[in-house]
C-alpha cells in the first residue's frame, strides 16, 4: 500500500526516540508478530509505517492526526483497508486512544510498545533525557505514579511509571513472548545501575 521511501518523505526529523529508525524498526517488529500471528501483514505494515506521522503536531493527540492523514495518502485504496489501518494508527498509543480491537491493531501496538523496552527501550530513554536535560539518575518516591506531582523527571521515573507495566499491556502472544525477554534485561540494567550509583556494585 506504501513504499519505505513514501513513508520516509512524510516524516520530518524527529527526537532519537521517535525518528525513522523508530519507525522502521517498529515496522519489522510488527511484521514479525503479524505473520506469527497470521494477520494481514499489508495492513499492519502500512500503519507501522504510517503510525506516527502526527508528531509534527505534538505528541498528544498525534494518533488522531496521523490516522486522518494516512486517509488521505491511502484514498484509492479499497475502502476496507483504509479503515483498518486507521483504526489501527488510532489505537497504538500507551497513554491514550481506544485500545487496539483487531489483530492487526494489535500487533501495531504491541511492536510500538516493545520499541519502548529492552536495550533499545533502555537507549531511547536515556537519549530522550538526555535531550531534555534531564538527570542520569534520581532516587523515585515509594508510591511514585503517573499521577504523583510532578517534578523532577528523569529515566529511572519512567521506567517506573510506564516502561516497567509494558510488558503487562501488551496483546498478543507473540509480543508477550518478546516482551518478557525485554522487560528481564531492562529491569537488570535498572537495577544494577541503581546498584552502581549507590556504590554497591
Amino acid at each position: 500500500m506504501i513504499s519505505v521511501e513514501q513513508a520516509r518523505a512524510l516524516y520530518a526529523t524527529g527526537d532519537a526516540a521517535h525518528d525513522f529508525d523508530h519507525v522502521l524498526r517498529v515496522t519489522a517488529l510488527a511484521v514479525h508478530i503479524a505473520q506469527a500471528e497470521g494477520a494481514d501483514v499489508e495492513i499492519v505494515r502500512t500503519a507501522a509505517l504510517l503510525h506516527d506521522i502526527g508528531l509534527d503536531n505534538g505528541r498528544m493527540g498525534h494518533e488522531e492526526v496521523a490516522a486522518e492523514r494516512a486517509r488521505g495518502i491511502l484514498a484509492g485504496q479499497p475502502q476496507e483497508k483504509v479503515e483498518a489501518v486507521t483504526q489501527a494508527i488510532r489505537s497504538h498509543r500507551f497513554r491514550a486512544g481506544p485500545p487496539p480491537q483487531t489483530l492487526e491493531a494489535r500487533c501495531l501496538f504491541d511492536a510500538d510498545k516493545l520499541d519502548a523496552i529492552g536495550a533499545i527501550g533502555v537507549a531511547r530513554v536515556f537519549a530522550f533525557g538526555g535531550a531534555a536535560g534531564q538527570r542520569l539518575w534520581a532516587e523515585v518516591p515509594k508510591g511514585y505514579d503517573e499521577h504523583s506531582a510532578r517534578g523532577e523527571h528523569t529515566p529511572i521515573h519512567e521506567f517506573v511509571v510506564k516502561l516497567a507495566k509494558i510488558k503487562d499491556r501488551l496483546t498478543t502472544e507473540t509480543g508477550r513472548r518478546i516482551g518478557k525477554a525485554r522487560h528481564d534485561f531492562m529491569a537488570a540494567f535498572f537495577a544494577r545501575l541503581e546498584a552502581e550509583v549507590r556504590g554497591e556494585a
